[in-house]
């Protein structure tokens, strides 16, 4: 169901929208989309899962199955996907039945960590130094012009801290390469950050621009924790920040959402760490705190509508609920169900492991204090006091 002109077509509610990934995210995704009239249709390999619980259909077969594009296409009009570890050619496949958004274009790039810092590095952003490797000599070279300590880490497939190894003075390069078990790597020069932030940004197929208040990211054993918004910045970075998203989200050519990270120094420069484009575990505050969710934004974004405001109603923290607090037994939701500023989410995963994402909650209090200071207290009464 379709309006405006056919160059770049509407996609009104009624409309059936195809996702690929079956995770948190197309969970949240698809929970916009049906709000607003449309259904979903997912494809992921994994039965039961998060989204799939709460779409119109699922698909469980593997991406690579191409003679699932055809059918999979046949019942959508309209493609997209919630994370980066999908084959660009099965994306390339369907966009030939039906329109993708964002690309598969731009997903190869942000899917490969190679590719994507020779992007940012062929426009002229900001991003710390690296060297690309492919065996032990040219890690040891690498080491070499970068110093120590830096981050090896694969090119593909890596989030959320798997795929990384730390380098220090007193480790045997040959032995880390052996058991790097990849045939090509990314060493990035260690970064002594102040603080680690991110943004969200929308782009329409008409070019048109918006980005979500900063957030503030605090990060334990390479998973997001909790974040602040809106992150507490001088106004300068805060300019820059918002230039330098809408920029790379331009260049890049995306239609849909783009979350950038980045590293902010002592010295006050910013360093691109790592786009995604897609919804983003930092902007899951906007589910609650702002007017337009990041998920409806990806919705509107991808199907041509115009893009929501982003406003912020509060100052928000957000937290992570990881398998961790399912030690011993399942959380006392109670906790926060009974404060009245808070919202839990729960992602209907099962089992819980270890530094397994399982929901989220968020506290919206009168300032960034008080937020802060229930989030954090809320966090240690959830995990037992740790």
């Amino acid at each position: 169901m379709t309006g405006a002109s056919q160059v770049n077509p509407c996609f009104l509610p009624g409309s059936t929208l195809g996702l690929l990934g079956g995770g948190q995210l197309g969970r949240m995704f698809a929970f916009a989309a049906r709000r607003m009239g449309y259904q979903v249709h997912v494809w992921e390999p994994l039965e039961n899962s998060p989204a799939g619980q709460v779409c119109d259909k699922q698909y469980s077969l593997p991406y690579e199955e191409r003679d699932c594009v055809k059918e999979f296409a046949r019942y959508t009009d309209l493609v997209t996907f919630e994370f980066e570890n999908i084959p660009s050619e099965t994306l390339t496949a369907l966009a030939i039945e039906r329109p993708v958004r964002p690309s598969a274009e731009v997903l190869r790039i942000c899917q490969n960590r190679e590719r994507e810092k020779n992007f940012l590095l062929s426009q002229g952003y900001p991003l710390p130094a690296y060297r690309i490797v492919n065996s032990a000599a040219s890690l040891r070279t690498a080491v070499s012009e970068l110093g120590m300590p830096c981050i090896l880490k694969t090119v593909d497939c890596g989030y959320d801290g798997k795929g990384q190894v730390k380098i220090n003075e007193e480790q045997n390069l040959e032995a880390i390469w052996a058991a790097f078990h990849a045939e090509r790597g990314v060493v990035e020069a260690w970064v002594n950050f102040y603080k680690e932030i991110s943004i969200i940004c929308a782009r329409s197929p008409n070019g048109s621009l918006s980005a979500y208040p900063i957030s503030e990211n605090v990060q334990t054993n390479h998973i997001l924790d909790y974040s602040i918004i809106p992150a507490r910045l001088d106004r300068q970075i805060q300019l820059e920040v918002e230039m330098l998203a809408r920029d790379i989200t331009e260049a890049l050519g995306v239609v849909g959402l783009l979350a950038i990270e980045f590293f902010l120094t002592h010295d006050g420069r910013l360093l691109v760490n790592e786009l995604a484009p897609r919804p983003h575990n930092s902007g899951h505050f906007t589910v609650d705190a702002c007017i337009t969710s990041q998920f409806e934004q990806q919705l509107r974004a991808i199907c041509n509508l115009p893009l929501g405001s982003t406003r912020l109603l509060s100052p928000v923290v957000m937290v992570n609920l990881l398998g961790e607090a399912w030690d011993k037994q399942l959380p006392d939701w109670n906790l926060i169900l009974s404060e009245p500023i808070a919202a839990l989410h729960l992602y209907g995963k099962s089992p819980p492991r270890p530094g397994r994402k399982m929901g989220h909650y968020c506290i919206l209090g009168n300032t960034i204090e008080e937020s802060l200071d229930k989030a954090l207290a809320l966090k240690s009464a959830i995990y037992g006091g740790t």
